[in-house]
């Protein structure tokens, strides 16, 4: 069912909503953009496909010096290569993906609809150029990074450019309208970030940068224009674009409302959570500490079980205990994260939930990376399937405490708001992860047996932890409707 949507002079007791405004005008700023924009893409194009000679110069020589710079330096590459990584087509289809199912979740079908059309119109417009110029990437002396395929325009730049323009028309209307500008100019920011790192790691040229950022905002401007011709006819008039797409659904895009606290004692409960983090970090040294210096029995148990794992390996198991450690790697998680936490504020309209996995991940991650740095345990002296590890990091296990803590918040959530009888398979799955990760980890040599139940032991009690202090199962008061409040949409048909 659709939540009404009221016209922009409709009352309204928050200040922050677009609805008590009077109707004004079509704005056309939009539209002359886009033919500025269109006109300097056409001549940009034009230049690239004559292989006009002052332009090619410039572009050889901008791309000849940043490549000297970054090859010169030895961390420059590698971060080059993380904020480029913001620009992938991978990044783009989970961020977009995320926003899509979020919409339909709040029943905002024409935003999906916006989001689904001008993601894949962005793809479909990178492609089609990059076939029509065929223009072969840039030749340089000291290459950073390999790459295939075609150089104008820069996909990372337009599809940088599309999502997060995407993402800021969506859901600008959530932000306090004061941030606006400089919310803006952060994605702005970000995008010619993106875009700089294309050109530093030699792997495009200035006038590709340039290309996809113009074909990018073009895109944007075109497909906003056509959303605001049916926003006009709504009777819904047609507000700035700084004010987002649709300003007038700001409650329902918010991810909770405004009532909703997120910790239940507010700094008391942070405080809370300092100080069960201490506890059990404390207790984590000590297990390992005694373990390391005390427990020969123990240390003899453990070096007995690295090598019967180690005797068990064939080709083919080790293909399957390579592919189910990648569970626990630090970039699985975050996707899990990406898509976890908006979803979750989205279907529960509650803080608690969002914040429950994201408090529970992050200090597990800060008591791992705590106790590794004090015990130095060793790895088993085994064979290493992962020489690439720091060596002194066996205790505990990053990988199976990241499962154990990322995998069991979302169980623990989904049992706690879903009434289907498939919640319990969640459970079930978290549970099998974490038995096949920590498996995994003691096939591969990265750790002992204790390392592993340590993890185990100790987020499980982290977790606990987390949910009694945020209470994230909590669900809306009887006879309050779920999302509403101060700033709540009040009417549905």
């Amino acid at each position: 069912m659709c939540a009404t949507r009221l016209p922009h002079g409709g009352d309204s007791a928050d200040p922050e909503s677009r609805l008590a405004r009077t109707p004004r005008r079509p704005a056309h700023g939009a539209i002359y953009g886009a033919l500025v924009i269109g006109v300097l893409f056409v001549c940009l194009l034009a230049s690239v496909l004559t292989g006009w000679a002052p332009a090619q110069t410039a572009d050889d020589a901008v791309v000849d010096s940043l490549n000297s710079l970054v090859s010169a330096v030895p961390w420059l590459p590698a971060v080059l290569q993380r904020v480029t990584y913001l620009g992938g087509s991978g990044v783009a289809w989970i961020l977009l993906s995320v926003a899509f199912v979020w919409l339909a979740i709040r029943r905002e079908r024409v935003l999906a609809i916006y989001v689904v059309v001008t993601g894949l119109g962005a793809a479909v417009l990178t492609t089609g150029i990059k076939a029509l110029v065929e223009r072969a990437r840039p030749t340089v002396d000291s290459p950073v990074i390999a790459t295939s395929g075609l150089s104008f325009p820069s996909g990372h730049s337009l599809g940088s450019t599309v999502t997060y323009g995407v993402l800021l028309l969506v859901f600008l209307p959530t932000v306090r309208s004061r941030f606006h500008k400089p919310v803006v100019i952060a994605f702005a920011g970000m995008v010619v970030a993106i875009g700089v790192t294309r050109v530093g790691l030699g792997v495009h040229y200035p006038s590709d940068v340039l290309g996809g950022w113009l074909l990018g905002v073009l895109w944007l401007l075109v497909t906003a224009i056509a959303f605001r011709r049916w926003h006009e006819t709504a009777g819904l008039g047609d507000p700035p674009l700084l004010e987002g797409l649709e300003p007038e659904e700001q409650r329902n895009l918010l991810p909770a409302p405004v009532h909703d606290s997120p910790l239940p004692a507010g700094w008391h409960s942070a405080t809370n959570l300092v100080v069960a983090a201490v506890l059990i970090w404390g207790a984590i040294v000590g297990l390992g500490l005694l373990i390391t210096d005390k427990l020969a029995v123990v240390r003899d148990w453990d070096a007995s079980a690295a090598e019967w794992f180690a005797n068990t390996r064939t080709e083919s198991l080790t293909d399957i205990f390579f592919t189910i450690s990648r569970v626990g790697d630090t970039g699985s998680i975050v996707l899990l994260l990406i898509v976890a936490v908006p979803l979750g504020a989205a279907l529960t309209r509650r803080w608690r939930p969002p914040l429950f996995l994201l408090v529970a991940v992050g200090g597990e991650l800060l008591l791992f990376l705590a106790a590794s740095a004090v015990v130095g345990r060793h790895r088993p002296t085994v064979e290493q399937l992962t020489p690439d590890m720091p060596p002194t990091s066996s205790f505990p296990s990053g990988h199976v405490a990241a499962t154990t803590a990322a995998y069991g918040a979302v169980a623990l959530l989904v049992g706690a708001w879903s009434r289907a009888r498939s919640r319990y398979g969640a459970v079930v799955l978290a549970v099998l992860l974490v038995l096949s990760v920590s498996v995994a980890r003691l096939y591969l040599g990265a750790h002992y047996l204790t390392d592993v139940l340590t993890s185990v032991v100790y987020v499980c009690a982290w977790l606990a932890v987390c949910w009694f202090v945020i209470r994230p199962g909590e669900h809306p008061a009887p006879g309050e409707p779920v999302g509403e409040g101060e700033g709540g949409k009040a009417s549905e048909e």
